[in-house]
């Protein structure tokens, strides 16, 4: 059961980071400014709230979960290197100088 859960990707790269909080607050921004309009002209602040939870609610279902389109650029990473192979020794290391001011 838990390799179901393993196999769910979780990441998402920059870009796609940045498009989804375009996302998000442009869905907040809207739904506020619909929420207000509707709200002032039925002169009932309740369904500004209703409108801008809903607003709420639609952006973090878009925005939240690594949808595909938030991981269409992934990171190249550089290969592991091996750290032990070519260490060099304490008496092959130059001594550092100082800048003279």
């Amino acid at each position: 059961m838990l390799n179901i859960f393993r196999s769910i990707p979780t990441q998402m790269d920059y870009k796609g980071q940045k498009l989804a909080e375009q996302i998000f607050q442009g869905i907040i921004l809207v739904s506020a400014i619909i929420g207000f309009i509707y709200g002032y002209i039925t002169e009932q602040f309740g369904w500004t709230v209703y409108i801008v939870m809903a607003g709420f609610a639609l952006s973090c279902l878009l925005t939240l979960p690594p949808w595909p389109m938030y991981r269409r650029n992934p990171l190249k990473w550089l290969p592991v290197q091996e750290s032990g192979t070519e260490e060099k020794k304490p008496a092959d290391r130059k001594p550092k100088r100082h800048a003279k001011s």
